[in-house]
């Protein structure tokens, strides 16, 4: 569905992304992990378009789309969220939601929608923000207004989802409910779901397949219990402890 072949983004003498290639397939459910700094958000940034990379080349759903913007890619099927939830605050949380159906609908046949996405009342049922509908997104909680940005996503009925730590921030329990929901937008959607995420616990627990970068270059991709065990991967991110607690 996308693919990274050589991906390399520089910032002056910085190189940010080192020659990172990667190939998501329809339907997975991906992680990637990696220290702070280690290029994560600025790969997502070049595979989404809001970043042209240095070099290398980004193919999405076999059209090439390398140095192209964000519309670009969403026309394709692209959605993504941010570290920092980015949600209209003066705006209700339905009208958020329904600003996303607006890029949708031009889109989309009305046949070709999932019900799950049919209108602003099932995106906020996907969500769990239905009592929420009529409040100002300022006067949610934090955690709701992750949920609100991955609903605003969702309004573009995307086919592929990038989440950007979706559960920095949140409780024990919040990030567990995180987990499942995103889950579930795998499962029950079927759509194609890229997470970046800290809570490197959970996420093993919830990926079919782990990519790691470390200073802007991938080190290891495989399953989460293949990739706890990486001795790169150990020394330069997860430490022995979660090394013997993937086994």
């Amino acid at each position: 569905m996308l693919e990274a072949r050589e991906l390399t983004v520089r910032f002056g003498g910085l190189t940010a992304v080192d020659a990172v290639s990667a190939t998501l397939e329809v339907g997975e459910l991906v992680g990637i992990i990696g220290p702070n700094g280690a290029g994560k958000t600025t790969f997502f940034n070049a595979v989404s378009g809001v970043l042209a990379p240095t070099s290398g080349r980004l193919l999405l759903e076999g059209e090439d789309l390398t140095g192209q913007g964000p519309h670009r890619f969403a026309q394709h099927g692209l959605a993504r969220t941010f570290q920092t939830p980015r949600v209209f605050a003066d705006m209700t949380v339905a009208s958020n939601v329904n600003f996303g159906l607006q890029f949708a609908g031009r889109r989309h046949r009305a046949q070709d929608v999932p019900w799950a996405l049919r209108d602003v009342a099932s995106i906020l049922g996907v969500i769990g923000l239905q009592k929420q509908a009529a409040m100002p997104a300022s006067a949610i909680t934090p955690s709701q207004q992750r949920l609100l940005e991955i609903g605003m996503a969702l309004a573009t009925r995307p086919r592929l989802l990038l989440l950007d730590e979706v559960a920095a921030g949140l409780t024990e329990g919040e990030i567990e409910a995180m987990a499942s929901l995103i889950r579930r937008l795998r499962d029950e959607l079927g759509l194609t779901v890229v997470w970046i995420e800290h809570a490197v616990r959970t996420l093993l627990r919830h990926v079919e397949r782990v990519l790691v970068l470390h200073q802007g270059r991938k080190i290891a991709d495989g399953l989460p219990s293949e990739v706890v065990r990486n001795a790169e991967v150990i020394e330069a991110y997860l430490g022995d402890e979660m090394a013997e607690a993937g086994g």
